[in-house]
């Protein structure tokens, strides 16, 4: 069995439910590839041999942003910062100090817009709708701003890579599979530069804290 064959035999719903649940997770602060399961989803949409809808796509992912978000933000109400010091010492390396602290600081700096943007940026999409609860937002402005940026972001990712994939089916039709490597290649390399930078951002951060510690010492 060939691979185009093999994408023939997963249905179109498996493919939305996957999204919407990879996506919902990680928004609920769950640390998942949400990316990575976005572009994959809209690359398989681009193929005219499958019936995958990039709107049924672009759908699913919003959905799942969207409700993930909010029972996020809804936990992040009922607990406060403490649920971020009890998982700060279960899962260091994704809600330690530095990442929080991070996350608090733009937040603080940027408000609600911190929530729109924050579907852009893999620290803030599993901070966004916990740390946006536990600092007490309004519900109506969080739900506004995620919601907007879920949309944007969701249906920006599948058109952009729908029809960057359709254009490129004539040049790969005979090699399909190739095109959905490398966009999971592509995926993973982006996630983990973004890792680099928010890490570097926390050791700043951290040297910041230890510079101003001494000089008020």
């Amino acid at each position: 069995m060939n691979v185009d064959a093999l994408l023939q035999t997963i249905p179109p719903m498996a493919v939305y439910l996957v999204v919407g649940v990879v996506i919902g997770l990680e928004s609920l602060g769950i640390p998942l590839p949400g990316e990575i399961a976005l572009v994959s989803a809209a690359l398989l949409a681009s193929r005219h041999t499958l019936d995958i809808d990039p709107v049924g796509v672009g759908a699913a992912a919003t959905i799942g942003a969207v409700v993930g978000d909010t029972i996020g933000y809804s936990i992040g109400h009922r607990y406060g910062m403490n649920l971020f010091e009890r998982l700060g010492r279960r899962f260091p390396k994704h809600f330690g100090p530095g990442h929080v602290a991070l996350a608090k600081r733009l937040f603080s700096r940027w408000g609600v817009w911190a929530v729109f943007f924050g579907r852009f940026i893999a620290l803030l999409r599993i901070f966004a709708g916990p740390l946006a609860g536990a600092l007490k937002m309004p519900y109506r402005n969080f739900l506004a701003a995620n919601a907007s940026g879920a949309l944007l972001w969701a249906g920006g990712t599948t058109a952009v890579v729908y029809y960057v994939g359709m254009a490129a089916e004539k040049w790969l039709s005979r090699f399909s599979w190739i095109a959905l490597v490398l966009a999971i290649a592509i995926g993973v390399v982006f996630t983990l530069v973004m890792k680099e930078r928010t890490a570097k951002a926390i050791a700043a951060l951290e040297d910041e804290h230890d510079w101003h510690t001494l000089r008020n010492a």
